[in-house]
């Protein structure tokens, strides 16, 4: 089953679907994230936030302050793989 509101909010901005795509990969911190993707570290916090309450990532370490751990949740890499898909396809682009 497709999630249309999850596809559209990823596609909508280029950061989102980098973050996912790095996540996709290995369980990354904030600050590794900012060095592969260049945006500012509070871009970065600001992205996961909104990741995390879309339920497409995991904090692994939620009370910890400092060197807190991301990774891609199961709904997280079956969206990401459905954008993957639609995009081949449709030959469309992510973000802007």
């Amino acid at each position: 089953m497709k999630n249309w509101e999850l596809f559209s909010f990823i596609r909508a901005s280029k950061i989102r679907y980098h973050i996912l795509s790095i996540l996709n990969e290995r369980v990354q911190t904030p600050t590794e994230l900012k060095k592969k993707t260049g945006a500012p570290i509070s871009r970065i916090s600001a992205v996961l936030k909104e990741l995390n309450e879309k339920k497409l990532i995991e904090n692994l370490t939620p009370e910890r302050r400092k060197v807190k751990m991301y990774s891609l949740t199961n709904l997280g890499k079956n969206v990401l793989q459905e954008i993957h898909k639609l995009t081949e396809v449709g030959g469309g682009k992510v973000g802007k």
